[in-house]
């Protein structure tokens, strides 16, 4: 494959070299151009105040596609690394100095520095070395053992869509309206819909946890068989589920305005509630974001003028009998945490 020339941009004052600038990242699609390694670099500087917003002060993994998103890529995951595409939770050697970073534990009791935004240059030269995603943490760097952000992952299941999930989505504002909190909606880049809620960092992430047990148990009560808050697949059914384990420690979700690794280049856009029923996925990309963000500014510009007290959904949480649900499996055993057997492993050892 032929290569370009480096070039040299400026990023928020500070000069970035761009490698390979015309290398294509997303090939075209019937509805989208091609879009350049070059074009991934301008975009996120182009929606500056947004990114930064998401991103400033928290520890934050990198998803990096440095090959391209193109049909073949294998992408590394947790039990399968060697990949072309991977998640980077260490800062990677070589970057500048002015890419600062912040240590965090995860739940095997290992640490590790991972990069910390805190000026745009850090968001060009991290999509330079390929990023596409930017997963942050709930955490800012001067504390990174209390969340100061409730997460609400609205997923929809086989035969769901964003439709479905935008319904859901009214709900919870209705509920979050009733508890007294302000939540600001972001598409995800996909079929689902992500709930922001920030929050006072007072809280473990077990007790942050434990309050999206609570939301999504709420919504369940007030939408019976539309949402489920059930974690193995197979008892979740055509529902919305609420991701709660997002919440968990070392579970991240895509940020305000991150590319998703997809046809097109979508990405995840902040939106007002009251436009959230007339939009759709699609309509957020590399190549369409730069114009609305320039004539509309931030969606989420507010988030950080209010915090939030999570003591009424812990109280919520306390008084439903059903307490503690499943973490992800490669987390060791949790304090109250019930049993991970898969309900279908539960049948299989009855016949025997």
């Amino acid at each position: 494959m032929a290569t370009s020339e480096a070039i040299t941009i400026d990023a928020g004052g500070r000069e970035l070299r761009v490698s390979n600038p015309d290398r294509v990242i997303f090939p075209a699609t019937e509805r989208t151009a091609a879009v350049s390694k070059l074009d991934v670099v301008r975009y996120y500087l182009s929606v500056d105040d947004g990114i930064l917003r998401a991103l400033r002060n928290r520890p934050t993994t990198l998803e990096r596609w440095p090959k391209g998103v193109h049909e073949g890529i294998v992408v590394s995951t947790r039990e399968r690394g060697g990949g072309d595409a991977f998640f980077q939770k260490r800062i990677p050697r070589g970057a500048p100095d002015y890419v600062e970073t912040a240590r965090i534990a995860f739940p095997s009791g290992r640490f590790a520095d991972e990069v910390c935004p805190t000026e745009i240059a850090v968001v060009g030269w991290a999509a330079q070395m390929g990023t596409i995603t930017f997963h942050p943490w709930p955490v800012r760097r001067d504390d990174v053992d209390h969340p100061d952000e409730l997460r609400i992952d609205l997923d929809p299941q086989p035969g769901t869509d964003f439709t479905d999930a935008v319904r859901v989505a009214a709900c919870a504002r209705e509920l979050l309206a009733d508890l007294g909190y302000v939540g600001f909606p972001k598409t995800s880049g996909g079929r689902g819909v992500h709930i922001y809620v920030r929050i006072e960092p007072r809280w473990t992430f077990t007790d942050v946890r434990h309050a999206a047990i609570a939301f999504g148990r709420e919504l369940e009560r007030r939408l019976p068989g539309e949402v489920t808050t059930k974690w193995w697949k197979e008892e979740r059914g055509e529902r919305i589920f609420v991701d709660y384990n997002q919440n968990a420690r070392d579970r991240t979700i895509a940020s305000a305005y991150s590319i998703r690794p997809k046809p097109g280049a979508p990405v995840s856009a902040p939106v007002d509630w009251d436009e959230l029923p007339h939009v759709a996925p699609e309509d957020f990309t590399v190549g369409s974001m730069p114009a609305r963000f320039a004539e509309v500014g931030d969606k989420h510009a507010a988030i950080d003028d209010v915090a939030h007290d999570l003591t009424p959904l812990l109280d919520l949480y306390e008084k439903d009998e059903a307490g503690d649900m499943p973490y992800p499996p490669d987390y060791p055993k949790m304090p109250g945490e019930p049993k991970r057997v898969q309900p279908s492993r539960d049948t299989d050892r009855a016949r025997d």
